[in-house]
This record gives structure tokens, C-alpha cells and sequence, in this order.
């Protein structure tokens, strides 16, 4: 299965990085190619040279060396993988993870990586008992970072308790795990998010308060079902999910002409926010008072509908194209109309109302109307919305 399979293997510091060696024979016994990069600190419990012998690969080590930047730049390096993976994975660098620290070489590649990553955390049985830890460890999960162990056991320090690394084998499986082809595997599906921005002039603009939070959940859990994931989003107040090819966009004739450039696709997904109007004569220069109490004559055109323009498709129509109606009256009512208007295949549907508290928030409460009826969902997460909506996709594709 890892046959052929790229590994960038960030080594951390820490007296588990021993194992490390030993993961990387494994690795390549399975026809792995490791990369190899070494912490400052992992270099006082392990040696290039003797990392370099057993990956038969060069150790990258320092971010401003000016040879392996002119070489193979860290952002290259990042993203020439298939899967980076961090052994182990100590409390200082699952910190710098979580606050989006980049001052060392390490550090850098995980911020500029747009692969999956793999972390083995290992540290005293304090430090991961710690708060601090604890909260840095549900922002990676809920970033997307695969995650294995720690276990139970006696530590080099003398203690016993949760924080040591897993073993080899166990991280080996791991990585197998996160290769294995899942229901929606060699499937391109395309999903939008985020709210678009409409300018009024260079300063000002017209948008909605779509967080981009359910878009991105939906997108990380077609990830986990192996769908290569086209994102395209707004500007959006949560980060895009890891393992998409990303495009960001501001406005809605951009999210349009994206999406077109991303076709063809097996399913559309569209999660976005998409400002129904655009300012057609927006200024150049800041719009200013002029004393006379009059507001500025903006003149509305309509933007593209992006739902109704790819369900309506003659040619390079997806198999599955799928609505969001934002609702904050009737909601069965009018996106059951919605649904017919733009002709997709289902909708799903929300009440937006402040007093919900949905947009914008942590959870969704949805309808899932299709040409067989209606389905209400409870109120759930917007994760757990997003695993039943990729559920009923891959039933649908298949």
C-alpha cells in the first residue's frame, strides 16, 4: 500500500525520536520514500548522519540554508509529499501547530503544507495532561491533523501515565490508514464556502455573515472519504480544511468563473453564501460625506447564479449538484421551491434566523430535500452535518 508513497518525516525533540529510525526502516521496507527533517532539538538525541544512512535521503535541518532553499525551497518541500508526518510530535511543536508559529524550519513546512498530517504526540505525562496541551490538541483535531496515541506506560523520566509515544507499528498502521482508499477514492468533487464580497468602493464592500464553517466541515469529510476536493471560498472567518486543492475568491463573479475552471466534477457541492447583488457602479476612490446628508446612489446588479448556471448545464453537468438555502420564513416551503427553480438535485436547507444562532455558529439544523421528499436532521454539529451529508453523497455516487 505505501508503495511508492512520498513521507515527509519531521523529527521532533524528544528521547522518542529514537523510534524514528526504525519507522523510517519500516517505511521503506514498504516501498516508502522518507524525507527527513530534523528539529534543533532532535539533534541531541539523533544524528543526521545516522538518519540520513537509514531514509538514504538528504536531511533538511535549517530554514535559511541558503543551498537547500536555492535547491528545493520549503515551500516546495512541503508540498512534495503525500503525506507529512511529525515523530514525535512534542508539546512545544504541537503548540507552535495550534498557534500557527513558522520560526523554524519544521514549523514552516507544517504552515505552508497543503497535504494531510499525520502527528505521534509524545512528552511527559504532565505536559500532556496539561490544559494548555489538551486545548492545542482539540485545535489540531479540529483542523484536520490525524492524530496517533499517545499511550499509557513508564517514561524516560521516571513517571508513568499518558504521553508516551506510540510504537512504530502503531504509527506505521496509522499511516496506512490515511493511504487507504475510501468509498469516495478517484471521485473529484467540487465545494464552495464562505460569503462573497461585493465592493462598494476600495474599502467598503457587501457581505453576509457566513462564518464558512459548514463549507469547510463538508470538505474535510470528503477528504476523510478519500474525494480529491476542489475548495473554493470566500473570505471566510474559519481556515480551509487540509488535503483540498484551494482557490479563494472575493467576489461572486470570481467563485463563478472558478467553478467553471474547476469542472468537470462528480459532484457540486454548493455551501457558499453568494451575495445575490453587486454594487455596478462601484467607485475607484473611497466614497466620502459631502455635507449635504445624502447617502452616496449605489445602482444593484444582479450577480451570476452559480447553482442555477451548473445545474442547467447541457454539457460537464456533475452527477450530483447540491444547494444550501438559507432561510429565515418558511423554510420547507421556499427552498422546496428553490430546488425546482435551479433545478439541482437536492437542497439543503436552514432557519437563519439570529435567534438560531446557526450562521456563524457551531451547529446546523438541516433539511435535506430531494426529488423523493424531505429529510429533517436534528440539530447537530456542523462536523456531524457534514459526515451524514458526505454519507448520502457517497450512496449517491456510487
Amino acid at each position: 500500500m505505501l508503495d511508492g508513497k512520498r513521507i515527509l518525516l519531521i523529527i521532533g525533540g524528544g528521547i522518542a525520536a529514537y523510534k524514528a529510525l526504525d519507522l523510517i526502516r519500516r517505511l521503506r521496507d514498504r516501498g516508502a520514500s522518507v524525507t527527513p527533517v530534523l528539529t534543533r532539538a532532535a539533534e541531541e538525541f539523533v544524528t543526521p548522519l545516522t538518519v540520513g544512512a537509514l531514509a538514504g535521503q538528504k536531511v533538511y535541518r535549517a530554514l535559511f540554508d541558503l543551498t537547500d532553499e536555492a535547491e528545493m525551497g520549503h515551500i516546495q518541500l512541503s508540498r512534495s509529499a503525500d503525506l507529512v508526518v511529525v515523530v514525535p510530535a512534542t508539546a512545544d511543536l504541537m503548540a507552535k501547530m495550534a498557534g500557527g508559529h513558522a520560526d523554524d524550519l519544521a514549523s514552516t513546512l507544517l504552515m505552508a503544507t497543503d497535504k494531510p498530517v499525520l502527528i505521534a504526540p509524545a512528552m511527559n505525562v504532565r505536559m500532556w495532561l496539561h490544559p494548555a496541551t489538551q486545548r492545542n490538541l482539540a485545535l489540531l483535531q479540529a483542523d484536520g491533523i490525524r492524530v496517533v496515541g499517545p499511550d499509557d506506560g513508564a517514561m524516560a523520566c521516571g513517571e508513568f501515565g499518558p504521553g508516551r509515544m506510540a510504537e512504530p507499528m502503531d504509527i506505521l498502521a496509522a499511516i496506512d490508514h490515511a493511504f487507504a482508499p475510501g468509498p469516495l477514492s478517484g471521485k473529484h468533487i467540487l465545494v464552495t464556502s464562505g460569503p462573497t464580497h461585493e465592493p462598494i468602493d476600495p474599502v467598503r464592500y457587501i457581505a453576509n455573515r457566513s462564518s464558512g464553517a459548514q463549507g469547510t466541515a463538508i470538505a474535510a469529510a470528503l477528504v476523510a472519504l478519500g474525494a480529491g476536493v476542489t475548495f473554493i471560498t470566500g473570505p471566510a472567518s474559519v481556515p480551509p480544511p487540509a488535503g483540498v486543492h484551494l482557490v479563494r475568491v472575493e467576489t461572486a463573479a470570481e467563485m463563478l468563473a472558478a467553478v467553471e475552471a474547476a469542472l468537470p466534477a462528480d459532484a457540486a457541492i454548493f455551501a457558499a453564501a453568494v451575495a445575490d447583488w453587486r454594487v455596478a457602479n462601484a467607485s475607484d476612490t473611497k466614497l466620502k460625506k459631502d455635507g449635504s446628508g445624502r447617502a452616496p446612489a449605489l445602482d444593484f446588479a444582479q450577480n451570476p447564479d452559480i447553482l442555477a448556471t451548473v445545474s442547467a448545464m447541457a454539457e460537464g453537468r456533475p452527477r450530483l449538484v447540491v444547494g444550501f438555502a438559507a432561510e429565515t420564513n418558511d423554510v420547507l416551503a421556499n427552498a422546496t421551491a428553490k430546488r425546482a427553480r435551479k433545478g439541482c438535485d437536492w437542497i439543503v436547507a436552514n432557519d437563519v434566523r439570529p435567534a438560531t444562532g446557526i450562521m456563524g455558529g457551531a451547529e446546523n439544523e438541516v433539511t435535506l430535500i430531494t426529488e423523493e421528499g424531505s429529510e429533517h436532521w436534528p440539530r447537530l454539529s456542523k462536523d456531524a452535518v457534514a459526515e451524514r451529508l458526505a454519507a448520502r453523497i457517497v450512496e449517491a455516487l456510487a
